[in-house]
């Protein structure tokens, strides 16, 4: 059956990717490193309580693994043809990319997840808390994950996906509310800041880790969720447009 033949093929193409890509120590470095450099940067400037910058860390980590290979594989693999390989077996296109977009789900889940892990050990949170911050973290690192396909599918050279995965990270990290409330945003930017998934998945994880989970929680999942089936149908959208 046609969908057998896809989860099978969702599988290999996920294992394939991470073998050659992701579990590679600058990739692991990059994703855990500069997030946490951000945060000690933020922390040294303005001293407070550290737990409050946990949940930004976290999505931060989650932002920045998940599409530190997602954002170029595609465009790498289109230019020396393995993409081409890979529709040839009997695989939908959407299939096909799916896979790409499970390895950096795997990827992103494993790097921030041992800093999800780290943060509530290290401030002591409580431990119950981490099987829906875990939920939070599996639809953000979701959304990522498609957004850096999208990034990848959107361009024709490497360095164009960087560059383009850049213009997208850099203004979320400081729009989302890793280092400074929604409500201290000036109305445009607040209105701006709605527009990325970055924030939805810090409000997620700061709601499920310090244990302030209301209905706005459920909003910011269903919206991750959505962020996710727009990335996903605009790439595939592209992709094939970029193949025809």
């Amino acid at each position: 059956m046609i969908w057998r033949d896809d989860l099978r093929g969702i599988c290999y193409i996920a294992l394939k990717d991470m073998r050659a890509y992701y579990l590679k120590p600058p990739n692991i470095s990059w994703g855990m490193l500069f997030p946490a450099a951000l945060i000690l940067a933020f922390a040294i400037r303005t001293p407070g309580d550290l737990r409050a910058l946990a949940p930004g860390l976290v999505a931060m980590t989650a932002l920045f693994s998940a599409t530190s290979m997602e954002a170029i594989v595609i465009t790498f693999e289109r230019r020396i043809g393995a993409l081409e390989r890979l529709l040839l077996a009997p695989l939908t296109l959407p299939a096909v990319l799916a896979g790409k977009v499970v390895g950096g789900v795997l990827f992103g889940l494993l790097i921030s997840g041992l800093v999800l892990i780290g943060v509530t050990i290290g401030f002591s949170l409580a431990m119950w808390r981490l099987a829906p911050a875990l939920l939070a973290l599996l639809l953000s690192t979701t959304a990522f994950s498609t957004l850096g396909a999208l990034v990848s599918v959107a361009v024709q050279e490497v360095f164009e996906a960087q560059t383009l995965a850049n213009f997208f990270r850099f203004p979320m990290i400081f729009l989302g509310g890793v280092f400074v409330p929604l409500t201290d945003l000036p109305p445009a930017l607040q209105v701006l800041a709605r527009a990325l998934p970055l924030t939805y998945s810090v409000e997620a994880l700061r709601a499920t880790l310090l244990g302030t989970v209301s209905a706005q929680t459920a909003l910011d999942l269903g919206a991750l969720a959505g962020f996710t089936l727009l990335f996903f149908a605009l790439a595939v959208w592209i992709l094939q447009r970029r193949i025809d």
